[in-house]
């Protein structure tokens, strides 16, 4: 058990970077190899704030994420608010997690590099492009700025116009969620028809 007077040593380090964001395997190796060796002490650690670590060795990634009261067990506050996304980024994440579904099961690489004009491609069949092109595909830019904002996907260095899919998106849009995919794309053909306007997702 980890003495929360006397952690071990560094675990404060790990500890304020997993509640700032995810922590990456490629972004710092130190780090990672660090977390890996304390995970449990960490996993303990963040316990009594009401979080549990989720960690994928095998993707290279760590994150916290809430913890939801069993039984009886009171509630505790979020430490971190969910947050409302736009009917356009909520149907980007869908569309990227479908797409991501699809290549692994390609079986051929490990790494969903898409282009903007297949994003733009993708997103046409759900979203009213109106008569100016452009403009639709600035909006497309606005809205992948903020899924990368979000952490789901990047922009290549030197390739702005290329998008990796990150794979920690399986982690946070599950199976379940996914296989009530067709049924959410469906609503989202339906709110492009104008018959549902309000459509909204919350993520932690």
């Amino acid at each position: 058990m980890t003495n929360m007077s006397n952690p071990e040593p560094g675990i404060s380090k790990i500890v304020i970077n997993l509640l700032k964001g995810v922590v990456y395997q490629e972004a710092d190796p130190a780090l990672w190899q660090h977390l890996l060796t304390v995970q449990t002490a960490v996993s303990e650690y963040v316990s009594v704030l009401g979080l549990f670590l989720l960690l994928d060795e095998s993707e290279g990634y760590a994150f916290l994420k809430y913890k939801e009261p069993e039984g009886e067990e009171e509630p505790l506050p979020r430490l971190v608010g969910r947050r409302q996304l736009s009917y356009p980024v909520s149907l980007l994440l869908a569309l990227f997690r479908y797409r991501l579904a699809e290549f692994d099961a390609s079986g051929d690489d490990t790494r969903l590099i898409m282009s903007r004009d297949d994003v733009v491609d993708m997103v046409s069949t759900f979203l009213p492009s109106g008569v100016n092109e452009a403009k639709f595909v600035d909006k497309i830019d606005a809205h992948i700025n903020k899924v990368v904002e979000l952490g789901f996907i990047r922009r290549l260095p030197g390739k702005e116009n290329m998008i990796e899919v990150k794979r920690i998106l399986k982690a946070y849009i599950n199976a379940h969620w996914l296989n009530e995919m067709d049924q959410r794309l469906k609503e989202y053909k339906t709110h492009l028809q104008g018959e549902n306007s309000c459509d909204e997702e919350e993520v932690e």
